[in-house]
């Protein structure tokens, strides 16, 4: 059935790089992405900035590129609760269609509805699980850790549990697990780096998953 996208817009990283040439470098790039995928039918949302890396401008951005493509979905500032050092956080820009904060490992204290704004969990997880002879040849790491395939499922199903009781409970709409495969030195993923491993027990991890796709058409239906 294919894939639902947040495209993100590559950050400016360092503070060196953050520049008056920097910044309007920055804003042509964004509209080159957008224009370059404006038909791609999996994108659903374009996300200016993630966790404040890089961050600037950022309310007058989101409102920017929410009129430029008022057909998606915009989240201005993903995470905004986070933010590296090297700059104090913009925060949440409070306008776009999201109030999204990342939480690791969560989900407790996930965002709520605003009124005008979905809440999102924009990350959450980051659970791993080493597999030798499967991973990244460098130190790896993760948010947490657990010892086997079966109790990380055990660790999984808690987490979506408590998914289902925000979306339930406290207006929560939209919760991104990570992740979906390792990536280099992180060993979080559902699938090891290589994709040849799958770390958790599937049929427990597609029943949970199912479980909350159930409540929230529940809660939907109640709504209306």
């Amino acid at each position: 059935m294919g894939l639902l996208v947040w495209q993100d817009m590559p950050a400016i990283w360092y503070p060196d790089e953050d520049t008056l040439t920097t910044r309007p470098a920055f804003r042509r790039e964004l509209k080159a992405l957008i224009d370059a995928h404006y038909n791609s039918p999996s994108i659903i949302a374009w996300v200016p900035f993630n966790e404040n890396w890089g961050a600037f401008d950022v309310q007058a951005i989101t409102a920017w590129v929410k009129a430029y493509d008022p057909s998606r979905l915009v989240n201005g500032n993903s995470g905004f609760n986070n933010n590296p050092p090297y700059q104090q956080a913009y925060g949440d820009p409070k306008n776009g269609d999201f109030v999204d904060t990342h939480i690791y490992v969560g989900p407790y204290k996930a965002s709520e509805p605003d009124g005008k704004r979905a809440a999102s969990l924009g990350e959450f997880g980051g659970v791993g699980l080493f597999v030798p002879g499967h991973m990244w040849p460098v130190e790896n790491n993760a948010y947490a850790y657990e010892p086997t395939s079966a109790t990380l499922t055990d660790r999984y199903v808690l987490l979506l549990t408590q998914v289902e009781q925000l979306l339930r409970y406290r207006g929560l709409s939209v919760a991104i697990y990570t992740q979906t495969t390792d990536v280099e030195h992180e060993v979080n993923g559902l699938l090891t780096y290589d994709r040849a491993v799958e770390k958790l027990e599937l049929a427990r991890l597609r029943a949970v998953n199912q479980a909350v796709l159930e409540a929230s058409k529940q809660v939907a239906t109640k709504g209306e």
